[in-house]
């Protein structure tokens, strides 16, 4: 997917050269594994930074193109969406200061990438998911205009042949429906690569996926999407669900999404998972290569393997095979893609340490991990570490009692990382500083989303939800360009937020969205209880198919009153205002502030295609006039 060297697949003759093709660079591995041709006398690490965009109003930039033109360096890169972007940090020697080294060649592209998004207004942000993401962002205009990107919305729409669906609750809970799988774009990760011996791969990829569930469950940074409190890594449900092309209608079919955390324990080699993603799920592109993996061996070449690479970059395996060529020497690594990006580089630095030291540092008992836990169980507890984070209880290994996540990562798991990190020669002083990281993240329980949830409900109680998250993304910026790791991190004031501008530029910023409305045939006795409970002057109206066909006014209630003292009850729809003044989320505030003051209503009413989204009355510009008189005080 990396290349642009690929074609959507329409017809079932390319379906059927891509699958031929697919199946022979599978043959080829096959053959490579047998002869032995895999390097195995050096072990490297890497990383891939992706990362947020945002604006001097701290919101989703797409000014991604424009970055990339202007920096140019190669390990700057592409990502979903134009408010994204990714960076590809160069291999390293799995030893010696190779985090400290990991560590300053972040901070330095980092640094190179901020002073060009400053060029076009807009700073880097490391958060698993943007708290500032709005409906609007959410939007195909956002796309990154290069072909792969429109292909594979396309192609994920064409096997799902309906609308994405979207249910994810936490203390809050979100429900939406998509037509295409852009959702996507609102993840961003750290993800970390560990090359290692074939001969090694099948025990290491198992005990990679028992270990993702604590290792998750102390890393956790996307709580938020949309302003909704979800799970603690909201990136795991949101992925899956923005990806899934499973059919609602095959009721007695046992389907696997196209991202997972894998549906049992490989058994013998790296064959076992691209055999199963081959036979589960049908390839969407066809790699334009001519190569024929087969007769390259047989003149003593190494294979590219293209259509393996292609069919394996949109199967999105939590922990994923891969397979790479450095300096002419076939290897093979295992990507981590669960952690989340940021809340700062010295945390992410700490987050690879820990994966690595634990792979490193395997136990013998726990070679074969089959044996001591069900793979159910290793999935059940990944699900409840994206739900809990660390307010997550675990099943582990040879116990059929239930552990805490923090007890399981500092008593267990962190002296494993430990004497990984030590059986890889790591200088003494990076193990120490960043696996006492992690300890004091977790012993404190200040992981970058609850962080986030505490700045959110310390400001909700002080100012509007959107401007609480402006604060809290302006203060994660500032928290992350100080360098300090999240568990130091104290808790934004709502002033982060800046100017006027950054909080009250559009409706959308501004407008109540917890609504309380009645339909056309409800009594108007309905409504001016309603009026009298919630203390409330407008009610929009809308009919059975939820579009907005009215108003209710305070006015045309006492209007009515006044002229039936008898009590007379009629359905709303014979005294609701019908001609209504409407204004989408995106308006300007000044705009709409010019239209209320023409509107008698006193309310303008927010829409979003033809359902009501959102209401602003004069009560809220005059909240804003009383902010902005005391600012200039």
């Amino acid at each position: 997917m990396g290349a642009e060297k690929v074609a959507i697949i329409k017809d079932k003759n390319l379906r059927m050269k891509a699958t031929a093709h697919l199946l022979q660079d599978i043959k080829a591995l096959e053959i490579m594994l047998e002869r032995g041709m895999f390097e195995t006398d050096v072990q490297r690490i890497g990383a891939e930074q992706e990362i947020s965009l945002v604006g001097m109003d701290w919101r989703p930039a797409p000014v991604l193109m424009e970055i990339l033109e202007g920096i140019n360096d190669a390990r700057f890169t592409t990502e979903f969406a134009q408010f994204n972007m990714e960076i590809n940090l160069d291999p390293l020697l799995f030893t010696g200061d190779c985090f400290s080294k990991m560590e300053r060649n972040l901070w330095r592209l980092l640094t190179k990438g901020e002073k060009m998004a400053n060029r076009s207004q807009a700073h880097l942000l490391l958060v698993g998911i943007l708290p500032t993401l709005r409906q609007s962002d959410l939007d195909l205009k956002n796309i990154t205009p290069l072909p792969r990107y429109k292909y594979l919305v396309d192609a994920l729409h064409a096997l799902r042949g309906d609308s994405f669906e979207f249910r994810i609750a936490g203390k809050d809970e979100w429900i939406s429906r998509a037509e295409d799988s852009f959702y996507e774009s609102s993840n961003t990760s750290f993800q970390v690569h560990y090359q290692l011996p074939p001969d090694d791969f099948a025990a290491a990829y198992n005990w990679a996926m028992a270990i993702t569930a604590p290792l998750m469950a102390g890393a956790t940074n996307s709580p938020l999407l949309l302003g909704k409190r979800l799970w603690r890594e909201t990136r795991i449900a949101l992925f899956q669900q923005s990806t899934d092309v499973r059919s609602t209608s095959s009721k007695y079919r046992d389907q696997s999404p196209r991202v997972d955390l894998g549906t049992h324990w490989i058994k013998d080699s790296v064959l076992d998972i691209y055999r199963e993603n081959a036979v589960r799920h049908r390839p969407i592109f066809a790699s334009n290569s001519l190569e024929n993996a087969l007769e390259v061996l047989e003149q003593g070449g190494v294979p590219k393997l293209d259509q393996l690479c292609v069919h394996n970059g949109t199967v999105y395996n939590w922990n994923r095979a891969c397979y790479g060529i450095t300096e002419g020497k076939p290897h093979l690594r295992i990507e981590n893609r669960v952690l989340p990006s940021g809340p700062t580089i010295i945390d992410e630095v700490a987050n690879a340490a820990f994966w690595l030291g634990l792979m490193k540092g395997m136990p013998p008992e726990y070679a074969n991990i089959a044996q001591h836990m069900d793979f159910d169980v290793a999935k059940r507890n990944f699900l409840h570490a994206a739900r809990l984070g660390l307010g997550a209880n675990f099943y582990w290994a040879n116990t059929d009692k239930q552990i805490r996540a923090d007890e399981l990562i500092v008593k267990e798991l962190l002296p494993i990382a430990r004497e990984g990190l030590a059986k890889a020669a790591v200088d003494v002083a990076d193990i120490d500083r960043l696996l006492g990281t992690i300890e004091e993240r977790v012993k404190t329980g200040k992981t970058g989303s609850q962080w986030i949830l505490d700045a959110y409900q310390k400001l909700g109680k002080e100012v509007t939800k959107d401007e609480a998250l402006v604060a809290l993304t302006a203060g994660i910026s500032r928290r992350q360009q100080e360098g300090n790791p999240v568990h130091t991190w104290d808790l934004p004031e709502k002033t982060e937020a800046g100017n006027w501008k950054n909080r009250y530029w559009t409706i959308e910023q501004i407008m109540k969205t917890e609504l309380f409305t009645v339909t056309e045939d409800d009594p108007i006795q309905l409504a001016a209880n309603l009026m009298y409970w919630k203390n409330i002057r407008h009610i929009p109206v809308e009919n059975n198919l939820g579009e907005l066909t009215g108003l209710l006014t305070c006015k045309l209630l006492m209007v009515y009153y006044s002229n039936h003292k008898d009590g007379t009850n009629i359905p709303v729809r014979d005294i609701m205002e019908r001609e209504l003044v409407t204004v989408s989320p995106q308006t300007k505030t000044t705009e709409a502030l010019e239209m209320l003051k023409k509107n008698p209503l006193g309310c303008l009413l927010v829409v979003h295609g033809n359902k009501l989204a959102g209401l602003v009355t004069e009560r809220d510009f005059m909240n804003i006039a009383a902010e902005l008189l005391k600012a200039n005080e």
